[in-house]
């Protein structure tokens, strides 16, 4: 008896997030995050809970968008948009820093700004690149630091997300493949 011919995979590939770049600086930012606090704020405070948990958040809605991109692209979108969100927080959080403690806010053509965004391109960068800047500096250069690295996290969700509305629009989400999918079968049982 003939073997039945399986439909193309309705759920494509998905997860993979570990090779994001969007990932892999989130997960810096959240580290830095972290041991920022330890260091410069009150544990006690609501600023404390409040800046570890948008870091985690910018780094756990990426891993729960790629994992849930192969049966709703409309939640990876949504998930992504939320990772996004919780940094900008964060990077509100980390100005508010500086102001309230009187620091100076770099600007991209800061001498110390460009060396810590000019780390991302080491090849072997991980958290251990950025901690001299994070837990050994002055907290202005901590937080200046700190807010170079959601500047580019942020940068790359920019891109991810667009990356992910043009495929939605052009793919369509997991309904449609299924539509096409039951579509096909139908259409082949009729011809069999």
């Amino acid at each position: 008896m003939p073997q039945k011919q399986q439909p193309p995979g309705i759920i494509p590939a998905h997860g993979g997030y570990q090779d994001l770049k969007s990932f892999q600086m989130a997960e810096l930012v959240y580290d830095g995050t972290v041991k920022f606090c330890e260091r410069l704020v009150n544990p006690r405070s609501r600023t404390y809970d409040q800046m570890v948990q948008a870091a985690r958040s910018g780094k756990q809605n990426i891993v729960e968008g790629s994992m849930a991109s192969g049966t709703s692209k409309k939640i990876e979108l949504k998930l992504v948009g939320i990772a996004r969100a919780s940094l900008e927080e964060l990077l509100q959080d980390f100005q508010d820093f500086l102001r309230l403690k009187d620091f100076i806010l770099w600007g991209k053509d800061h001498p110390l700004s460009k060396t810590v965004r000019g780390l991302c391109y080491r090849k072997d960068r991980s958290y251990a690149t950025y901690m001299p800047y994070i837990e050994k500096a002055p907290p202005e250069v901590a937080a200046n630091t700190m807010i170079c690295l959601i500047h580019q996290t942020n940068y790359l969700l920019d891109q991810q997300l667009r990356a992910l509305e043009k495929d939605f629009l052009d793919q369509g989400g997991f309904t449609e493949r299924l539509y096409r999918s039951r579509t096909q079968a139908r259409k082949n049982k009729w011809k069999n």
